[in-house]
């Protein structure tokens, strides 16, 4: 193991799994716990690594559908249409997006008669000029991460 790679195989090893212990990830690694520490400790402080969070299955949950919203908004309304979508307790995602639309905005919902409920209650701000949402047929990834390349691969 070299250090100049130390990080990025650091953040590779938690993104397979987040749940390692120091002492697992310093001997993946081939270094000591105290060095793992460190980087990791050094990682978080740069907002590298922003915290360890679970992956939720929304749809064992019973969150069945999913849907991705598409809006045109005034762009003085922005910041509070995304706020507002932001602070929404469905909504996993939400994007200012450059094209024919200006914000996007990924839901979990339990059946379609709860989306439509929930979008209409939504976008009924009379800055969003038009709307179009979208429901997700199948999944075929989703919140995946990448490894950081390394000089060792």
């Amino acid at each position: 193991m070299t250090y100049e790679t130390l990080d990025d195989d650091l953040v590779n090893e938690l993104l397979d799994n987040g749940r390692a212990s120091l002492r697992s990830l310093a001997e993946e690694l081939d270094v000591s716990v105290t060095t793992v520490s460190n980087h990791l400790s050094d990682l978080e402080e740069e907002g590298v690594i922003e915290g360890y969070t679970p992956k939720v299955n929304y749809d064992e949950l019973g969150y069945d559908v999913t849907a991705i919203m598409q809006l045109k908004a005034e762009g003085h309304a922005l910041p509070e249409i995304t706020e507002t979508l932001r602070d929404h307790r469905q909504m996993i995602s939400v994007y200012e997006v450059t094209g024919d639309y200006d914000v996007i905005a990924i839901g979990k919902f339990e059946d379609t008669d709860d989306m439509n409920d929930q979008i209409k209650t939504l976008i009924t701000d009379p800055d969003i000029n038009q709307s179009n949402t979208s429901i997700v047929l199948n999944t075929v990834a989703e919140n995946e991460q990448f490894e950081l390349e390394t000089d060792d691969d």
